[in-house]
């Protein structure tokens, strides 16, 4: 099973890429809790060059809040994270399927929530 679900925007800049998948998400109800720059991480922890990489924690409150209620450990998968990359390409963005990360957890009531989190990630990036 593939574990995410992506899209390569051949006609918009890295930070364009951001605020348009940022808008989209917003747009199924999530916010964006954390951003890591992992080229500007990487540069100071390691004096590394690596191409502009940034990844996105989604989170949606209702449906976290369900999933919390459902299985308590499941904040250990939260938020649902959401990469932006350079890549030869374009830009590339990709989600986490939420539906492949909870088949690690023994519980069946998580299914319909990971199975509406998928609809709304790849929904926010079909958008773009």
């Amino acid at each position: 099973m593939k574990y995410y679900h992506e899209k390569t925007l051949k006609d918009a800049s890295f930070e364009e890429a951001i605020q348009k998948i940022t808008d989209a998400l917003k747009e199924e109800g999530f916010g964006i809790l954390t951003e890591i720059d992992v080229k500007e991480t990487l540069k100071k922890k390691l004096d590394e060059n690596f191409r502009p990489y940034r990844i996105l924690g989604a989170c949606n409150p209702p449906f976290a809040h369900k999933a919390l209620l459902t299985e308590d450990k499941i904040g250990a998968m939260l938020p649902c994270n959401v990469i932006v990359q350079q890549v030869d390409e374009g830009v590339e963005v990709a989600a986490v399927d939420p539906v492949a990360s909870m088949q690690a957890v023994a519980n069946e009531g998580l299914e319909k929530i990971a199975l509406e989190i998928r609809d709304k990630l790849r929904s926010a990036i079909d958008s773009l």
